[in-house]
């Protein structure tokens, strides 16, 4: 069985410029019916088929907790208050970021709530001093962010985010449905279609609460350490990593490699 670098596995039998195979063909038919079913669909509905529909699969919703992610997260508590939340602490993250989930947790009545963090263990061994960030910034996101994620999805047949279509020109012809080709997951993605004015118009209409640092130029947030304020002109994630050519954090599958695109939700 084949291995990447991020400790991934595979989807087992897939080859390059090879024929799929029968596991992987299955997922891509289950995927096509999906998207033919819903195409037309609202969030809402999409999330009620990624939670209720058999060929979805068992499946839970990813969330960063960040500048967007309370969109999802409101449009998921419509439909289920006990969907599965994975929230992956790094434990880099801003403090504001960790009071605005136990408070949005609280408001939206989401009642299951899973935080996934890195095992001491495995943070002792590759980060004993808490300094890994500063020299290898792919590094330390695999191993607070990235891997456990991963480890913590082994139970789901697929998760949901909150990417957009808008939020890059890879994403411009993203569907509700997708198979996530290094993992054999189904990936959901119902806000493909929004534009940015949809979701500044649900918050408001909805009077969701932001969270706190967007107000402090802060578009974009992940971890502490590697998050920084941005200016009016500049790109919304020019703030991640700043100075460093990195922009993604290793938690999507795009043509089998690890790249991040936007906010997880």
């Amino acid at each position: 069985m084949l291995h990447s670098p991020n400790g991934i596995t595979p989807l087992v039998g897939t080859t390059a410029g090879g024929p799929l195979a029968p596991r992987a063909q299955e997922l891509a038919k289950r995927v096509e019916d999906l998207n033919a079913r819903y195409k037309h669909h609202s969030a809402t509905s999409v999330i009620e088929a990624a939670l209720r529909d058999p060929q979805a699969g068992k499946v839970a919703l990813v969330s960063s907790f960040g500048a967007e992610s309370v969109v999802l997260l409101h449009l998921a508590a419509i439909v289920d208050r006990s969907i599965p939340v994975l929230f992956v602490d790094t434990e880099m993250l801003f403090t504001e970021t960790l009071v605005y989930q136990t408070e949005l947790a609280e408001r939206l009545h989401l009642s299951n709530i899973q935080t996934i963090r890195a095992s001491e263990a495995t943070q002792q061994a590759e980060d004993p001093d808490g300094t890994l960030h500063q020299v290898d910034t792919d590094a330390c996101c695999a191993l607070r962010k990235t891997r456990p994620l991963q480890k913590a999805l082994r139970e789901f047949d697929g998760w949901i985010t909150g990417r957009k279509r808008f939020q890059a020109g890879t994403r411009a012809a993203l569907d509700f449905f997708e198979v996530e080709d290094m993992t054999g997951r189904i990936k959901v993605n119902p806000l493909a279609h929004w534009a940015p004015e949809d979701v500044r118009a649900y918050m408001e209409e909805n009077r969701l609460p932001r969270h706190p640092l967007v107000a402090q130029g802060y578009p974009s947030i992940g971890c502490a350490p590697c998050t920084s304020p941005v200016k009016e002109g500049e790109d919304p994630r020019s703030g991640r990593w700043r100075g460093q050519n990195k922009t993604e954090c290793g938690i999507h599958v795009v043509d089998g490699k690890m790249v991040r695109i936007g906010e997880t939700a």
